[in-house]
Formats: structure tokens, C-alpha cells, sequence
């Protein structure tokens, strides 16, 4: 069946990935991105829209998609940081945290702003435009680190809450999504441990066979997407389709 399909925080490499994946299939009429800078993809089915995601930006896309509604089928929404990548003196300190003393409210606030507040304007304001009579699914880039039932070992603060709290808002807009447009299914995403700049500095201690290539994640996503069921229920899945404690 003919489809669209959305990536958000498209200058990713995963989200690049999937964006040539979905130019790729016969199905995919149209792949629209939206990034700070243009997407690297020059597919003819590819639209690239630039955000700086701000409210009125987000709205604004909305806005331009919104002759597209109803013709959504598959939506990434990658948006999320792990680490300051500046190179000052001042930059360790913005890794993840080792211990409580690391803490700053700088770090919390900019880290719940990435990794949670911006995803959740896209799912409120995507609501609209995800309505349909055939299923819609929504990956939403979370983690594992984010399961307080997974957390055994502590540290890395910051992007542990905002990640369990993209979890929560992601549960939450579940519930309002099953009355409001109940053919959306809304997945918490697990890429796992992918070779790109965020995992960079962590890399060390990954096993060859646990650090993905961004095309191995692109195909696990769209894989776990496809198999999905619409049943009104907020999923909380890895990149090996496998379900992870909330």
C-alpha cells in the first residue's frame, strides 16, 4: 500500500539511513525530513524541511505537512543528545555523569530539552496529521538506560531521567492517542550501541558484535515498525525487536 513516511532530527546517521531505505521502497511515495540542516540525500523522493525546534518551527512544518495528513505510515523521531562534543577545557564535564557531585542543572536542562521536550511537541503536534484509517507507526529514539526496572548500576544521570522521562510522556500520549487516533502506535526505540559521534567517546568497552552500523540499525527500526501491532498500547522495544521493562 502506498505510504509517506516522516523522519525527524534527520541529520542523524541512523535517521540518514533509513531516509535512503525508505527512498528504496516501491511503496514509499514521498520521504519528508526535517533536520537543522539539509538532509544529506538527494533521492527524488525526498523532502527536506528545515526546523530549529522551536515551538514556531514545529509548527511551521506542521503546517506544510498539512496537506500530506492521513498519509503518514512510518514516522521516526531521532531527536536526542549524550554529550556536549565542544573541545574547551569546560567539555568533560558535560560527558554523562560518574557521580552526584558531576551534577549541574545546565546539563538536566539541556538534556530533558533534547531528549524529551522536543520529542513530545512532535507528538502532540503530529496528532493531527497521524489520523488515519490505515495504521500509522511512530518510533520515538529512547534507550534502554531509560528503564528505571533496567537500572543496576547508576551514573549518567541526566540522560537516564531524560530518557525515562521521554518513556513516561511517550506511555501517556499512548492513552490519548488510542482515543483520539487509535490506528497510531507509538514505540519507544532502543537502537542499541551505533557507530556514530554521540556513541564515539563510549565505544571502548562495546564488543565488536553489540556496536551497530547505522544501515543495521536503519533496517532493525523499519523491521520492528512493520511488525508492530496497532492495539492502543504505548511498546517499549530493542533493536532485536525484544521488549524492555519500563
Amino acid at each position: 500500500m502506498p505510504f509517506n513516511a516522516l523522519i525527524i532530527g534527520a541529520s542523524s546517521t541512523i535517521a540518514q539511513a533509513a531516509a535512503a531505505l525508505f527512498a528504496q521502497d516501491p511503496d514509499c511515495q514521498r520521504v519528508f525530513t526535517v533536520s537543522r540542516t539539509p538532509a544529506n540525500l538527494f533521492a527524488n523522493k525526498v523532502t527536506s524541511l528545515l526546523c530549529d525546534y522551536s515551538d514556531d518551527s514545529i509548527d511551521t512544518i506542521c503546517h506544510t505537512l498539512k496537506p500530506y495528513a492521513g498519509t503518514f505510515s512510518r514516522v521516526l523521531i531521532c531527536n536526542g543528545v549524550l554529550h556536549n562534543e565542544a573541545s574547551d577545557e569546560s567539555a568533560s564535564s558535560r560527558m554523562p555523569e560518574k557521580k552526584l557531585e558531576d551534577i549541574s542543572a545546565d546539563q538536566l536542562a539541556r538534556l530533558y530539552h533534547s531528549n524529551s521536550i522536543i520529542p513530545m511537541l512532535w507528538i502532540s503536534r503530529l496528532l493531527p496529521l497521524l489520523k488515519s484509517e490505515n495504521a500509522v507507526k511512530v518510533a520515538v529514539f529512547s534507550a534502554r538506560i531509560g528503564s528505571i526496572a533496567d537500572n543496576k548500576i547508576g551514573g549518567w544521570y541526566s540522560y537516564r531521567a531524560s530518557k525515562a522521562a521521554l518513556n513516561m510522556l511517550i506511555q501517556t500520549s499512548a492513552i490519548e492517542y488510542a482515543r483520539r487516533a487509535p490506528n497510531v502506535k507509538l514505540i519507544a526505540f532502543h537502537p542499541g550501541t551505533t557507530d556514530t559521534p554521540l556513541s564515539k567517546p563510549f565505544q571502548n568497552n562495546v564488543p565488536k558484535d553489540k556496536l551497530f552500523t547505522p544501515e543495521f540499525v536503519a533496517e532493525r527500526v523499519l523491521s520492528v515498525l512493520e511488525s508492530a501491532p496497532v492495539d492502543q498500547q504505548a511498546a517499549y522495544l530493542d533493536w532485536n525487536n525484544k521488549p524492555i521493562e519500563w
